[in-house]
């Protein structure tokens, strides 16, 4: 910090006469002897051993010895001069020039120019020193707090450097389209004239949207790898503030930043926390967020064009964008990323494996397979998952079975193996999920069933994974109406064999029952009803969340609506029941098979169904009970369809069916 130089002469000035006066006040106090009792100094001077006093202001008396002197404590020493504090008597001098000894002098004084500036620099030095050090502590903190003032609407936008990984197209698996989106607008900034000279104009802004997890984020960073210019980066949060104004400051000073480096790429994280509509909510809108907006839509395309500029930006809240900030000529491209297919699982699977010591019976393209609906960051989670566990059983390398088990903990979270359920609530379990298990084997053109467990994992007491052959994003009137029959067929089962029913089928029943609505308000599956979509529902697209439902129809409709869907759910239990009724001897053994295993996979469930027993070889080796460690394909098929469904992709797969309490 650039400090006052007069200050600075200030203080060099006192501290020199400071190191200059301290040794010549310390030599003289060494010579001079201060009398405590003017009586004494009068025995002195009585005696002739004063050569000269003089009286000073009529308040003290110095002077110094005769050539003798006054001897010190030590014998060795002598003090040449003394000083004397006297009493105020106007006569005294008078008087003590009258009593002089022959050869002692007495005079009087006012004291000397230099040494009342002596006296008074010696008062004042240590109060300059203090002022001046608190001037300079208070400068100090004014100039901070005056850059902090200034600063306060400056943008927040970090330069993307070397200090940060460097990440490149190679490094994302799969997206070869969006890659090439993006390829295109890195091309543009490295050669803009072989683009300029056909007439053609680069994006303003593109926009990645797509569900949380995605890549979108890493395909901002690998474009910084791959631009070779400045990029800016910056979170949507960053802008907002609680005074308004200072987020439209910041993107100001944004594009000033990026107008000095251009040409230049900024990108601008989670949109949607400044991008969203104007005017929504209560009271209209006047406030942070839409100043910033406003400067935002002003800086992408407005009166001074930024050609050299391009916004990049991701969200998953695209609905809730301001349509003047989606329009042409702003964010002119819009790329969506999707959750990764088969062949981009298995690209994103080697990706994260290959840095790691993975045993040679992990098959990548089976993972990649069990995994549908994952999204990359579910892949890199599972991968550190079956890692950590690993390294937790004390292993140099990862096996298939931590891969099996990590899918499962990434789904439906860890085995609870401390649980411990009731014999008689263990055999409801079994049989509920020995119905899911028959039922949904015994179903034409149905997912085949992986694996049954009665373990407790998460918040499941138990569950039942049908996992699809391969990713489909369409589902059949046909194949909605088996997913029903096959979710109630674990309530079917206790019905049936014990008598009762349970709180375990609540999670069943939810399902089914929004499925069978949606077949009759959103997809037009009612013969009844027709092929008309009822209500309007609004939510987040990537988010699979109906924040509200716009009712459009009449009290009739609605009235013919739930007795349509009870019609639906009717006859899927009808036929769930009489399935099971068919095979009731079928369903004794799974579930008898479950209570001594406690997880069976697919081949076990198939060879029950076709010859009523266990494969011989298994049937003859005597398995611990709840060890579900020679069944990785059951155990990675665990899961898949559950995350199918929390992404609530178009396929819509059913959940799996966690038996809750």
């Amino acid at each position: 910090m650039k400090q006052n130089p007069i200050v600075l002469i200030v203080v060099i000035i006192a501290m020199a006469y400071a190191f200059y006066m301290i040794p010549q006040l310390s030599e003289k106090a060494q010579s001079t002897y201060k009398y405590d009792h003017f009586s004494e100094f009068y025995q002195d001077f009585k005696e002739g051993q004063i050569s000269e006093v003089t009286l000073v202001n009529g308040e003290r008396g110095e002077g110094t010895y005769k050539v003798d002197g006054k001897p010190k404590g030590d014998g060795q020493q002598q003090y040449e001069t003394f000083e004397v504090i006297i009493p105020g008597a106007d006569d005294l001098a008078v008087t003590l020039t009258q009593l002089a000894p022959e050869g002692t002098k007495v005079g009087t004084s006012t004291g000397g120019w230099s040494e009342k500036l002596l006296m008074a620099a010696l008062n004042f030095i240590p109060f300059l020193l203090i002022v001046v050090l608190f001037y300079i502590f208070l400068m100090r903190q004014m100039r901070a707090g005056g850059n902090q003032a200034l600063s306060f609407g400056r943008s927040k936008a970090h330069l993307h450097g070397d200090t940060f990984a460097k990440v490149t197209f190679d490094d994302v698996a799969g997206m070869e389209e969006v890659k090439e989106e993006l390829e295109e607008v890195v091309e543009f900034l490295r050669e803009p004239e072989r683009f300029r000279a056909l007439g053609a104009k680069i994006p303003r802004g593109v926009l990645l949207v797509g569900p949380p997890g995605c890549g979108k984020t890493l395909l901002a960073r690998a474009v910084a790898g791959e631009a070779g210019v400045s990029f800016f980066y910056m979170s949507g949060s960053d802008f907002v503030e609680m005074f308004v104004g200072v987020g439209a400051s910041r993107v100001r000073d944004l594009f000033d930043q990026a107008k000095e480096k251009a040409p230049a790429i900024v990108f601008i994280d989670e949109l949607d926390a400044v991008g969203r509509l104007r005017g929504a909510g209560l009271g209209g809108g006047h406030d942070e967020r839409e100043q910033t907006l406003n400067a935002l839509l002003v800086e992408m395309d407005g009166f001074d064009p930024n050609d050299d500029i391009i916004l990049l930006s991701a969200t998953n809240r695209p609905d809730v964008l301001d349509p003047a900030l989606l329009r042409p000529g702003r964010f002119d491209r819009h790329i969506v990323v999707p959750t990764p297919n088969v062949n981009e699982r298995e690209a994103i699977l080697h990706i994260y494996t290959d840095s790691k010591p993975v045993s040679n019976d992990v098959d990548v393209a089976v993972l990649a397979r069990r995994t549908p609906g994952f999204s990359g960051a579910d892949i890199e989670n599972l991968v550190n998952e079956a890692a950590l566990l690993a390294a937790r059983r004390d292993k140099q390398i990862i096996d298939m079975i931590e891969f099996d088990e990590a899918i499962e903990r990434v789904i439906a979270g860890p085995e609870r193996k401390s649980h411990v359920i009731k014999e008689q609530e263990r055999r409801v379990l079994a049989y509920h999920e020995a119905g899911h298990a028959l039922v949904g084997s015994l179903l034409p053109d149905f997912d085949p069933t992986y694996k049954v467990t009665i373990l407790p994992r998460g918040q499941a007491l138990g569950y039942t994974i049908n996992l699809p052959e391969d990713d489909r994003y369409l589902m059949t009137q046909t194949e909605m109406t088996n997913h029903m029959v096959q979710a109630l067929a674990g309530r079917a089962a206790e019905e049936i064999v014990i008598g009762d029913i349970t709180t375990g089928a609540a999670n069943d029943l939810e399902k089914v029952s929004k499925m069978a609505r949606a077949m009759v308000t959103e997809y037009g599956m009612s013969a009844d009803l027709g092929p008309i979509t009822y209500g309007t529902k609004h939510g987040p697209v990537f988010l699979a969340k109906d924040l509200s439902e716009e009712r459009n129809y009449s009290e009739d409709v609605a009235q013919k609506i739930d007795a349509e869907v009870r019609r639906i759910v009717d006859e899927c239990y009808y036929r769930a029941k009489q399935t099971l009724s068919e095979r009731r001897e079928t369903l004794d053994t799974l579930a008898r098979v479950l209570l001594e295993k406690e997880t069976i996979n697919r081949e076990q469930i198939e060879a029950i169904i076709e010859t009523g027993a266990l494969p011989e070889e298994e049937a003859a080796v005597d398995e611990p009970v709840g060890s579900d460690a020679e069944t990785p394909e059951a155990k990675t098929a665990a899961g898949t369809t559950e995350t199918t469904s929390k992404r609530d992709t178009p396929r819509g797969l059913p959940d799996p069916d966690p038996q809750t309490p």
